[in-house]
């Protein structure tokens, strides 16, 4: 009998096992895929809220350690290669999944949506990722003040130099205004994912995709800088204090990415929440993120 059972398992497949749309989650800097207090504590809740679904916490690394090292010296193009062959080859994810990024895995997972359209991701939500990069490194979560200042140091002197966009990966996403040329011509990461350099038809079509594109801002974020590159808007070129909305910048009125048609068409969704980056409490979340997981 148990032999019979084992034989139906097999040939149902593991997708008619789960319930609801699966889940892949990606963490955030100084993170890791399974942290108890952070990102374990997301995969649980999300199962405890919709019983029997699929949720796949990303590992970047043979384990946490390994994962969390990565979120800081990982090139980016080889994560998100690395991911895309992963999901590609997960049998729960071949009907299609929603996606949600925490803090820079929510660039991260856009990464995906735009340059592996199979399996298709369904929702992307990013909470608290930084769509127009950063300038400034406030905080580096889970590291010592001495790693911390070198990275920063980096960041401000070194952020587009070869060795510095292949080994550090906040300099990928590094966004300088006053060197907006230098970031167009060297990001190899965030000014090729934006289209600064040149168009990707490729790129706009899958975003394009998505049934809806979730982005959370954090009002009283400390960590991003600016914290308006959590919906799209970032510094006007040339200077480092007034900002423009996404609707107001070049990506949008170009519509190099398709972003102008998506927020006419009700695609893109912008949601704030009144704390500092990723603080938000289980209520807030259950009723803004919960609808677009199921």
């Amino acid at each position: 009998m148990a032999s019979l059972w084992l034989l139906f398992l097999a040939g149902f497949g593991l997708k008619g096992l789960c319930s609801g749309t699966p889940l892949v989650l990606w963490h955030g800097m100084g993170d890791s895929c399974c942290n108890p207090l952070s990102m374990g504590s997301i995969k649980k809740m999300v199962e405890e809220k919709i019983p029997g679904i699929y949720v796949l916490s990303l590992e970047i690394g043979k384990n946490m350690a390994e994962d969390m090292e990565n979120s800081f010296f990982l090139n980016v193009n080889k994560q998100v290669a690395q991911v895309c062959g992963q999901l590609a080859k997960d049998p729960n994810l071949q009907q299609g999944y929603n996606a949600m990024g925490f803090s820079q895995g929510g660039q991260f997972l856009r990464a995906v949506a735009q340059k592996c359209p199979s399996p298709p991701m369904f929702n992307l939500i990013s909470i608290g990722g930084q769509h127009q990069g950063v300038f400034g490194l406030p905080h580096c979560p889970s590291v010592i003040s001495t790693v911390c200042d070198w990275i920063r140091k980096i960041l401000n002197t070194a952020a587009y130099t070869k060795e510095a966009q292949e080994h550090l990966v906040q300099a990928e996403y590094w966004h300088d205004p006053l060197n907006e040329e230098e970031y167009r011509n060297y990001s190899i990461f965030l000014a090729d994912l934006n289209q600064e350099r040149h168009t990707n038809e490729s790129y706009k079509k899958n975003l394009m995709s998505l049934k809806k594109f979730v982005m959370v801002k954090f009002l009283k974020d400390s960590m991003v800088v600016p914290p308006e590159s959590e919906w799209f808007g970032f510094y006007k070129p040339g200077q480092a204090k007034d900002i423009m909305t996404l609707q107001e910048s070049s990506l949008y009125t170009e519509d190099r990415l398709g972003l102008k048609e998506m927020d006419k068409s009700g695609q893109l969704v912008f949601l704030s929440c009144d704390g500092d980056h990723l603080q938000f409490k289980e209520e807030w979340f259950n009723s803004n993120i919960l609808p677009y997981l199921k």
